[in-house]
Formats: structure tokens, sequence, C-alpha cells
């Protein structure tokens, strides 16, 4: 069984998502596990927390409680899953998290792939690209939690941790599984705990999935989890059949609405597709810096002045209106308001019925499904690639949708939140 952990809740369900692509039964849980609950047949399971940008001692403190209990639940294997864009600060939380769990799961070694070419992540030479540029020139430089200003990985993952770093370039990844463990082995018994591996395309991840398939420690996006949940199912019975898909959405035609938290540059463009075509509101913490008048605010306008269904409550800013908010009222509290914020007003949407939610953000879709006491769901259909519906199974029943920044077409959120499955618009 595969064991994965996710350092954030929109990561969580893009690796579920791709190992259930793999055909591998995958379990979807939200925070730390609680209790010893009984779980339905499984052969992967996704814990995703909210450790991204947390203090690293706390992150490092409750990555290792999930990998005890995945370790319980018959875990072989433990999959340390962050950003395909390597989200992280100069001081974690990619390099400490990863740390613990070699230094608990004593594993030599390590593979870091965040290439994700499905999402138009690509990394050559040790170099991480966003589609055409480099992840240093891409609008992840301005990200306003984990700005991006460095594209070589081996730096980026170096002032991270104090062990020793290699590069396993795409001259060697060509040569195939086989070469790829055999440099594995080599560069472990020369002492290097990570072996960052470039990949440019879905048959890379796949010969550096079949490669790292006994290693009880792999480290990647959600592109390497589909290499590795391919490896690990064609180790699994012969003749077993992929996982089923849902026969319908078992939440159906329910009121909906879209939170959007996220300042990603596609993000902004849903924001804007969709606030021409449904009612919006805006989160001005600026001239509201309180998180529980801003979201009171938001469900009075939600209950007397909204003029049809499905609205928008976003608090998404372009760079430069993002710096003014964060000079003002400082980053972290900036982002612990509005993330309190969204988590108010999804408890408050919920009490008024709605039942189908789509969110945009890591950090926002944590807020809510924290906010809302989610604790697993089944996987459901993506509405775009990465982007799957969940379907809660522990709560009121409800259809949540949490998008990463920037995924998904420009009229993603419009049309999700209306539960349709119309084909994606081009960019």
């Amino acid at each position: 069984m595969i064991g994965a952990i996710a350092d954030d809740f929109t990561g969580g369900t893009d690796v579920a998502v791709a190992f259930r692509r793999a055909g591998l039964r995958t379990i979807v849980l939200f925070g730390p596990p609680v209790g010893d609950e009984p779980l339905p047949a499984h052969d992967a399971i996704v814990v995703a927390l909210k450790t991204r940008t947390i203090d690293p001692d706390e992150a490092v403190r409750q990555s290792l409680q999930v990998a005890a209990w995945l370790r319980a639940h018959c875990a072989e294997q433990i999959y340390f899953k962050y950003c395909s864009t390597f989200d992280s600060r100069p001081g974690g939380n990619i390099g400490p998290v990863a740390d613990a769990l070699a230094d608990y799961l004593g594993a030599g070694r390590a593979v870091v792939v965040p290439s994700s070419p499905e999402h138009d992540r690509t990394q050559y030479l040790g170099h991480l690209f966003v589609g055409r540029q480099l992840l240093s020139d891409s609008p992840m430089r301005h990200h306003p939690l984990t700005p991006m200003t460095d594209s070589f990985i081996p730096g980026v993952l170096g002032a991270q941790t104090t062990q020793r770093i290699t590069l396993i370039d795409h001259r060697e990844v060509r040569h195939g599984r086989e070469r790829l463990r055999a440099l594995f082995d080599q560069a472990e018994a020369e002492g290097y705990r990570y072996l960052v591996v470039d990949s440019v395309s879905a048959e890379d991840l796949a010969e550096i999935g079949a490669a790292a398939t006994n290693d009880v420690l792999v480290t990647g996006a959600a592109g390497l989890a589909g290499g590795i949940g391919a490896a690990r199912f064609a180790r699994l019975a012969p003749g077993r059949s992929p996982t089923e898909r849902l026969d319908a959405d078992p939440v159906g035609d329910v009121p909906g609405a879209v939170l959007a938290g996220s300042c990603s540059a596609r993000t902004r463009e849903q924001v804007a597709y969709m606030r021409a075509r449904h009612d919006a509101y805006f989160l001005d913490a600026l001239r509201t810096p309180d998180s529980e008048a801003l979201a009171a605010a938001a469900l009075n306008w939600y209950d007397h002045h909204r003029a049809g269904p499905a609205p928008l409550v976003y608090s998404s800013l372009a760079p430069t209106e993002l710096l003014t908010v964060q000079d003002a009222l400082g980053v972290d509290r900036a982002s612990t308001l509005l993330e309190a914020a969204m988590g108010r007003i999804a408890q408050g949407l919920v009490e008024r019925g709605v039942r189908r939610l789509v969110v945009a953000g890591g950090e926002t879709s944590g807020a809510v499904v924290t906010a809302l006491g989610v604790r697993s769901g089944i996987i459901g259909d993506e509405a775009a690639p990465g982007a799957p519906w969940i379907y809660t199974t522990d709560t009121t029943p409800l259809a949540l949708l949490l998008k990463s920044g920037n995924f998904g077409d420009v009229a993603l959120l419009s049309r999700a939140v209306g539960g349709h499955h119309e084909k994606e618009i081009a960019p």
C-alpha cells in the first residue's frame, strides 16, 4: 500500500486523482487522522495536511504523526507530495519534512521530482519551467506566501537541508528504468540522500516511477505519483480491473458557490471570466481588516443583494494590489485574516443550503475544508486535470472542488459551480 502525505489540501486531491487514474483504489483524508475507524478496501491512502507555510517544526511534527499512522496501516512506501512549482520558503518546508521522513523511515535516498508535464511543469538540467518560462520568470515569483525566485531545484532544496544533493539529468533519464535504478543505487552509495531527477514527459515519469517503485520514501508532485501508481498497479493481482468511476454525481442539482482566494495569474483570469457572468463579492481586507466582519458582510450580501444563483466570493488580487495589502497588514496577517473569513463564509453558505463549493487556492481550500469539519471524501471525476470533485462522506453531503491556483481553463469556476461537464475552453 502507498501512503501519501500532501503539504496542502489541493495537492492532496491532485495526488489522489493521479493514483486513481493509475487504477489504484484511493482514499483521501483531510488533516491528521483521528482514531482508528474502519477503512474501505484501498491500495493508496492520501492524507492532505496544511503544512506548506506553517512553522517548519510543526510541519515536521504533523508529517511524522501521519507517517507513523500510515505505517501502522501497512504503508510500504511513503510519498511526500509538494507542489509542481516546488512552493516553499528558504527555511522550508520541503527540506525539513523530507529530512524528518527519511530519518524516520531509514531511507538512504529519496528522489525529488516536481515535474508535472500535464500541468506544463517540466524540469531540464535541474531547472524547473512553467510552460516556456523558467519558474523564476513565471507569475510564481509574485506568490504572496512562497515567492519562487530561483528555478534551479538542487539550489532551492539545498537552502532547506544539510543533506547532500545530486542531479540526474535528462540525458540519463532517456536510458530508462534500469539505468535509473543503477544511478539511484550509485548515488546512495556515494552518500547522496536527495536525487533531483529531470522529467519533461509522462514517459519520463513512468520510467522514474518504475525505477523508484521499491524505495521506502519518494518525493514529488502529482506527475510522479502517476508513474509510481502505474508501477504499483502493474504489480497487483493479474487481471484486476482499474478503479471504476462513480455512476453519477451523488450530490446532484444543488445550490453552489465559488470561493476564490488564490492570487495566481490563472485564478485571476477565471475570476474575471466569472465576474462577467455571475454575481460577485470582493473581500476587501484593507477596508475591513477583521475576519468576522468580512464574513458577516459577505453573507449579508448573499442573503439580500445577490441577483442570481451560484455567486462568487473572492479576495484574489493582482501583484501590485496584493503588495499594498501586505504592506499595510503584514504578509502573514493578511493571509490568516482572509483564510479565516473564507472559512466562516463557507460555514454560512452551507447553513444556507449550499451543497456545491468550488474553492480556488491551496490555503483557501485548507481553510474551507477545516472550517466545514470535512475529514474524508470519495474522489469523483475531474472538472479539470488535477482538480477532481470530492464527495464528502462524514459531514453534510457536499460536492467540493478544491482547485490549485494555476489549474484549469478560464471558464472552470463558472462551469463547475453548476455541476456542468462541458469541455474546457482553450487558454
